[in-house]
């Protein structure tokens, strides 16, 4: 199966001079890429835990990874093979973290119930129907995420916002394809009903305005 057509946030290309700075400890450098990588990790960090104070610390606890284990980024492959982004490196470190503190937080088995007899692969999954018009409206897609569960709506961003597969989210969580296919499934059916209602209240003050106008 491909994977979903997104593109990351998280996709800026940082010169390799800026990275030989920061692989020299330079606190410019650091601050430099900080700034331009705070609000996708922040971001991530809050769709994923759904708390801003969580997703703060989580970006504090990345971006510091970043910074004491920019050695172990290698970029390009030894054999010419095509370079590994260094922000797809510092969105995994970020993903890590966001998952970890769910796991501190004891909400790593916060899911949308199983199907009765509990078979996940018995689930049709609609993986292409792209998220709800009303997705959007940030806003309104933070409120409605909020009220998933949290393993849910990891599912739903990693897939949906970031383009990982279910291969890598069933790596990423410990689980299997089939359990990230059904969550994705009954989690995109749950947030369609929570946005269509908004949806449909901004339709309508939409026509009154211009009835009015």
């Amino acid at each position: 199966m491909s994977p979903p057509a997104a593109r990351s946030s998280f996709a800026i290309d940082v010169p390799d001079s800026l990275l030989a700075r920061l692989r020299g400890g330079e606190r410019a450098a650091f601050e430099q890429v900080y700034r331009w990588f705070e609000r996708p990790v922040f971001t991530l960090a809050l769709r994923l835990c759904g708390e801003r104070e969580q997703a703060a610390d989580v970006l504090q606890d990345t971006m510091l990874k970043v910074f004491h284990r920019i050695g172990d980024f290698r970029g390009a492959r030894p054999d010419g093979g095509d370079a590994s982004p260094f922000w797809g490196w510092l969105r995994q470190i970020a993903v890590n973290e966001a998952l970890m503190s769910l796991r501190r937080s004891k909400r790593h088995d916060d899911t949308l119930p199983l199907p009765d007899g509990g078979d996940a692969s018995a689930e049709p999954v609609d993986e292409h129907s792209p998220p709800p018009p009303a997705a959007a409206d940030a806003a309104a897609l933070q409120r409605a995420l909020d009220r998933l569960p949290a393993i849910t709506r990891s599912v739903l961003w990693l897939y949906h916002g970031e383009g990982y597969t279910h291969e890598e989210i069933a790596s990423l969580m410990a689980r299997t394809p089939s359990f990230s296919k059904s969550q994705l499934s009954r989690g995109t059916k749950r947030l369609r009903e929570l946005l269509e209602p908004a949806a449909g209240c901004a339709s309508t003050a939409t026509t009154r305005e211009a009835a009015h106008g």
